[in-house]
């Protein structure tokens, strides 16, 4: 399963996430492709930057592969549930969306029955264990795929967001905490942190 031809071998991955999965596989297989089509190596501070719309195993895998991470800045989450990965090279002003064409249990149809089985109330361990041995499998199956087979690759036109700031922390006049500047509400002419912040509604 090791990928040493390719830019970081998935074994940093594994050691990152902890264990090897289908997810992943697949966001190794989805930062090699955006590192290739942007021409970039690991992202420089905020070079690359990163839009992926679900939070699965596979951003340990981008995180890894690509260098964009949420504390820097570049990788930008957003809750749409879709296997769905936007690049963009600040250098350039290209960028490139990888959406997954279909079910990652498509890939291999024992997968999802394995699985179902594993986790039920009637698992035995031997259960467990042949579902470790799919899920080993499909992973395999996804690092060695054609691109064409599992991704759909374009070239896309996206306004850049601007890059990350740095904002000043304020203490909220509830909980005593501190709180970004641009994050903070205001109740009753007060600071307050989301936590503490009472929202009107008449519903």
């Amino acid at each position: 399963m090791e990928k040493t031809d390719k830019i970081i071998p998935f074994s940093e991955v594994t050691k990152f996430h902890g264990h090897v999965c289908p997810g992943s596989a697949l966001g190794y297989r989805v930062g090699e492709i955006a590192i290739h089509k942007l021409i970039l190596p690991r992202a420089i501070d905020e070079e690359l930057l990163a839009v992926v719309e679900n939070d699965s195993c596979s951003l340990d895998a981008i995180q890894v592969v690509t260098g964009c991470t949420m504390g820097k800045g570049n990788l930008i989450f957003k809750d749409h549930g879709k296997q769905a990965y936007t690049f963009m090279n600040r250098k350039t002003g290209e960028a490139v969306r990888i959406s997954l064409k279909d079910s990652i249990d498509s890939v291999d149809p024992e997968f999802a029955a394995a699985r179902q089985e594993a986790f039920s109330n009637r698992a035995t361990e031997e259960d467990k264990k042949e579902f470790e041995r799919i899920k080993t499998r499909l992973s395999e199956k996804i690092l060695d795929a054609p691109v064409e087979d599992l991704f759909k690759v374009e070239r896309v036109e996206m306004e850049f967001p601007e890059e990350a700031r740095i904002f000043k922390s304020v203490r909220c006049s509830k909980c005593g905490e501190m709180v970004a500047e641009h994050r903070a509400r205001v109740e009753n002419g007060k600071l307050v942190c989301i936590p503490c912040f009472h929202e009107y509604s008449r519903n």
